[in-house]
């Protein structure tokens, strides 16, 4: 029973760092929040749910397109709402990010309508596996799997790359870095479309694990993923992982273990940034104020 709780927490908690990934990179280059991140993340699970129900494409081409189109997404709430902002005072930007976020959310409710809507999971991925005793499903195995990939390729691209140092670089000074020849707008909007992308994919991850989207689904995981990149060191990609998981396993193991808590799942993420603020305010892994990615 142990092994199929740590199972379901491992994948919970890939999928909230997934979309922490999209904050802390944010964070760690513009000093910014994006609220309107776990919108991104809900308009991935749309877009898969349109692909594949709606019009009938198979599962991986729903998924390039699901991507494609967070991405774009994303592109475009940085290129409207937050480049203008550059050189603005910081509440501009966050007042911003929380103006976007409530468009994309009505903006949904409007075309989308609220309903929510099923959606249908791939019979491959739902077909039972026993191992001893613990029953498993393969989508279970494979959420984890592909977000600690996306993780690793993630990291080689920003220690192993240009544009991997270029983001760094804008990290600690960008007028510096645009004074080297730096094209900081186009690394940003880079920025921007790996978090996006990552979200997109978190979301698909989710609308299989949990099959159902609505226009809201991406507020309380983007809180939480908010609350997993602040723990694990908001600036910090590891530490954004590390802190998804560690929240994963905080929700998934108080309700198995304390059954009659349940009804306070969420109560316990909030718990623990509280937690984690008044013990070591920079999170797990983060360092001084000034370090970033």
């Amino acid at each position: 029973m142990f092994m199929q709780h740590f199972i379901n927490a491992i994948g919970l908690g890939s999928l909230y760092g997934l979309i922490a990934i999209g904050y802390t990179m944010v964070y760690g280059i513009l000093r910014l929040i994006n609220f309107a991140h776990g919108d991104i993340f809900m308009l991935g699970a749309y877009f898969i749910f349109f692909a594949t129900i709606s019009h009938g494409l198979p599962w991986a081409v729903g998924a390039m397109i699901a991507i494609a189109g967070a991405t774009f997404c994303g592109l475009l709430v940085d290129r409207i709402a937050y480049r203008p902002l550059r050189n603005a005072p910081r509440i501009s930007a966050l007042i911003s990010a929380i103006g976007v976020s409530f468009f994309i959310e009505n903006f949904t409710v409007v075309v989308f309508s609220g309903m929510p809507r099923p959606v249908v999971q791939p019979a491959a991925l739902m077909a039972p596996i026993t191992i001893g005793s613990v029953r498993l499903v393969p989508l279970a195995l494979m959420v984890p799997a592909i977000a600690f990939i996306l993780v690793a390729a993630l990291l080689w691209m920003l220690y192993g790359t240009k544009p991997g140092l270029a983001m760094r670089a804008i990290s600690y000074d960008i007028e510096t870095t645009r004074l080297m020849g730096v094209s900081v707008d186009k690394i940003i909007a880079l920025t921007f479309a790996i978090g996006s992308a990552l979200a997109a994919v978190a979301g698909i991850l989710w609308a299989l694990r949990y099959p159902r989207v609505e226009p809201f689904m991406g507020i309380m995981p983007g809180f939480k993923a908010f609350i997993a990149a602040v723990f694990g060191g908001i600036g910090s990609v590891p530490g954004a992982m590390i802190g998804g998981i560690v929240l994963g396993f905080v929700e998934i193991m108080s309700v198995a273990f304390f059954p009659t808590l349940s009804g306070y799942r969420d109560a316990f993420a909030f718990l623990l940034l509280v937690v984690i603020l008044l013990w070591k305010p920079t999170g797990l892994m983060g360092g001084k104020l000034e370090d970033k990615i």
